[in-house]
């Protein structure tokens, strides 16, 4: 019998209000067909206060309904109290903590923890470090091409791998906030006006084009990562999850496609249409999945033989 694919929620990137993203959670635990929700901060260490009044609510709701919660340490330290808080997040002992940063692993050395998809692992040998240091779920990061993700599960079994499958694929983080900066706004005194885009700010090349879009201190793609592969496909990979990035869409709803999709309900090109129905906001895109520029949509093609 064939293993199932199992989906992950990763963490929310943007900043939504503490009832929005408590709200969203909610719904995430009584409606989402996901296996594993990843919680916490991850992006910038100033945000903390909008979750942390909810975070024990939240976690209890996800836990009721079957889910497995693991904890995310943020991607970027360069502050003293975001050094104590990646300290507190790994002191967890009730759940498996997520590493986006380097800064994370000697915290969790020894013990059984995730590698998130801020982790930069290109290669085998470096898989294979990571689970000797205790890493049992790696995601890979979102620019790894096909032929590459095949490559490193083959060269270190051991920890599940996982695929950045849905959402504004994380691109650069840096210690300065260029979207507070672009509001007139200094990152001390930000406002946070970064609350007012809750799927990031649009950014446009000279002539007008959309290209990225600034989250706070975050760079993310303008298009969508969809990597709507037939369940054969993933598993040929090596892959045993894929992470949806929640977006400011019906993320229930997108779910519910990957969902479908991995067992078969529905076929690609179905899941590709109600993906672009469901979240309309950004063109998707699978350019890095196929070794191609990230925001290209690459089709399926008939082989040779007359095969997708």
């Amino acid at each position: 019998m064939m293993k199932p694919i199992h989906l992950t929620l990763g963490p929310l990137l943007y900043l939504w209000s503490t009832e929005k993203w408590r709200d969203f959670y909610f719904r995430m635990a009584d409606e989402a067909p996901v296996e594993t929700v990843v919680l916490g901060e991850t992006i910038c260490s100033k945000r903390l206060h909008f979750i942390e009044s909810e975070m024990t609510a939240v976690v209890e709701r996800l836990e009721r309904a079957g889910k497995t919660v693991r904890l995310s340490t943020l991607a970027l330290v360069t502050l003293d109290r975001e050094s104590k808080y990646q300290q507190a997040v790994a002191r967890d002992e009730c759940h498996l903590v997520e590493a986006n940063d380097l800064s994370a692993l000697h915290l969790l050395k020894g013990r059984s923890h995730a590698i998130g998809p801020f982790v930069n692992v290109y290669n085998g040998a470096t898989a294979r470090f990571l689970a000797r240091n205790g890493a049992t779920n790696i995601c890979l990061p979102p620019e790894i091409p096909a032929t590459s993700v095949a490559e490193i599960t083959r060269a270190c079994s051991g920890p599940e791998f996982e695929l950045f499958a849905f959402g504004r694929v994380p691109l650069a983080i840096s210690a300065r906030c260029a979207h507070a900066r672009s509001k007139g706004k200094t990152k001390d005194n930000c406002q946070f006006v970064c609350q007012d885009e809750p799927d990031g700010l649009p950014v446009g090349t000279l002539s007008g084009q959309p290209f990225l879009a600034l989250n706070g201190v975050q760079t993310v793609s303008h298009s969508c990562q969809a990597l709507a592969e037939p369940p054969e496909n993933v598993r040929s990979l090596g892959v045993s999850s894929l992470r949806l990035s929640p977006q400011d869409c019906d993320m229930a709803l997108v779910a519910v496609i990957f969902a479908d999709l991995c067992c078969g309900k529905i076929s690609t090109e179905e899941a590709v249409a109600l993906l672009r129905t469901a979240f309309p906001q950004a063109p998707l895109s699978n350019g890095f999945h196929h070794g191609s520029a990230g925001a290209e949509w690459v089709s399926r093609q008939r082989n040779s033989q007359g095969h997708w």
